[in-house]
């Protein structure tokens, strides 16, 4: 099938585009769309203009558009047109996205697809969490936390690429903490900086840390694809 990724440049849309193509799927384009702030119930907020990089390293295109609201019934209004656009540029018959867990996410986008006579995919829905997260690292994608937001998770996590050894104590906190491993509950946020569909990795020439005890946010400030793959 011809499909277009609901991207945000964090691991888990990143991971599914992969799947899907692992899968014989064409990934047509990424549909992006950048929220007015992290306040948004749908939307990945920090760092998503960077995905621009992403996008020129994974050679697909890219269709975004800019929120002016966080409410969700104008998020999804934008995505149906972000969707009609790649219907008619790209003859996209399907959308695939990263959810895991959030029935809330999976019924608004099946719901647009449906009205657009399009397919959808949620090749991770329900993976356990452990299981999940190793396979990332196996899959040589390489990600950092670029927000943390809950109980358990401080500044030390802000621009940290995970390794096994974090997911081992990733676990043992989001068992103390009740947080969600996957991070699907927005308890922290991701973005792929390498991974098996990247001509090129992602280099990070400047960054930005902000927290204030509670709540902290890895701003990528410079940003360049490395001339070596």
């Amino acid at each position: 099938m011809k499909l277009a990724s609901l991207f945000s440049g964090g691991k888990d849309s990143m991971y599914a585009t992969y799947v899907a193509q692992n899968q014989g799927h064409e990934i047509k384009c990424l549909l992006s769309i950048f929220p007015k702030s992290d306040e948004s119930h749908l939307l990945h907020h920090p760092n998503i203009t960077w995905t621009k990089l992403q996008s020129q390293s994974m050679q697909i295109p890219q269709l975004t558009t800019v929120s002016n609201d966080d409410q969700t019934d104008n998020e999804l209004s934008l995505l149906a047109n972000l969707l009609q656009n790649a219907i008619d540029e790209f003859h996209i018959e399907g959308l695939v996205h990263g959810g895991i867990k959030s029935n809330f996410q999976k019924e608004k986008f099946e719901k647009i697809c449906s009205k657009l006579n399009l397919k959808v995919l949620a090749p991770l829905w329900d993976a356990e969490p452990v299981t999940y997260m190793n396979k990332l690292i196996d899959s040589k994608f390489d990600f950092i936390m670029t927000t943390v937001s809950s109980d358990g998770l401080d500044d030390s996590w802000l621009g940290k690429i995970i390794s096994k050894s974090d997911v081992v104590m990733l676990k043992s906190l989001s068992e103390k903490f009740g947080f969600n491993l996957n991070f699907e509950g927005g308890e922290a946020e991701t973005f792929v900086i390498n991974c098996p569909l990247f001509s090129h990795s992602i280099k990070i020439n400047q960054s930005q840390k902000n927290w204030d005890n509670y709540r902290g946010r890895f701003e990528i400030v410079d940003a360049e694809l490395n001339n070596h793959a």
